[in-house]
């Protein structure tokens, strides 16, 4: 029960007011029945927020959920948009309190768990929640309608980021990937600490040019699996 708690934490966390103080990367460990050691992250971008859970050493991934956020007074209220545990959860809503103290976040009651921060949105320069918008292939642009339940987003805060495939419709979930990045002259780098599509991506290090045109963000080199990608991602609003 204990580890439910836990997951439910570091979900729903507020934005809105403390935006200045608390967008960016936050981290809590703990450790497993086994004696494994579990880190959990969370990237908040403004109306967007996503957690992680996977294995501290072996980067096996674990677990990951997010969604939309609203904030009234001290209650968080979050719309789910993705659930790895219960994929029912996907389009309800919960609320609950939470207590902010400098570089720490606990919900009120609820745990005893803190989240540390890690970042407030910087140094990175592509900090914000993005959406897949489109490719380029042979020259030609395929555009994605970002409105259509089937989304790609990507999350970053300032050194931290995390791609999640998923479909708000149908409440499957594809995929997901994160870990640290850099940004550059130019070069956008990628080293990878979990991937829930095959473990042992972790540790990878994946080296793309990146440039912002129109606010939109150019993203291309080589995949995971060594072909050739030119993604389009836009800001979600």
């Amino acid at each position: 029960m204990r580890a439910i708690i836990a997951i439910c934490f570091c979900t729903f966390l507020p934005l809105g007011m403390y935006a200045q103080s608390i967008i960016g990367a936050w981290e809590a460990f703990e450790t497993s029945d086994n004696g494994d050691k579990i880190r959990s992250v969370v990237i908040f971008a403004e109306g967007y927020q996503v957690l992680a859970k996977y294995n501290a050493t072996t980067g096996k991934f674990i677990h990951t959920n997010g969604g939309t956020w609203k904030l009234e007074g001290d209650t968080m209220t979050e719309k789910v948009e993705f659930h790895t545990d219960n994929a029912e959860r996907v389009g309800t809503e919960v609320s609950f309190k939470v207590i902010i103290i400098d570089n720490t976040i606990q919900i009120a009651g609820g745990t005893d768990m803190k989240l540390k921060r890690i970042d407030n949105g910087t140094p990175g320069k592509l900090q914000g929640a993005w959406l897949m918008s489109g490719r380029i292939r042979d020259g030609k642009t395929q555009t994605r309608d970002t409105n259509r339940p089937r989304k790609t987003m990507k999350m970053l805060s300032g050194t931290r980021f995390q791609w999640i495939a998923y479909n708000t419709e149908t409440k499957q979930f594809m995929g997901t990937g994160g870990g640290t990045y850099t940004t550059k002259d130019g070069e956008y780098t990628e080293n990878i600490e979990f991937f829930s599509r095959d473990d042992s991506k972790a540790g990878l290090s994946l080296k793309f040019n990146y440039e912002l045109k129109d606010g939109n963000w150019h993203h291309s080199g080589l995949s995971s699996k060594g072909n050739p990608i030119h993604e389009i991602w836009s800001v979600r609003e």
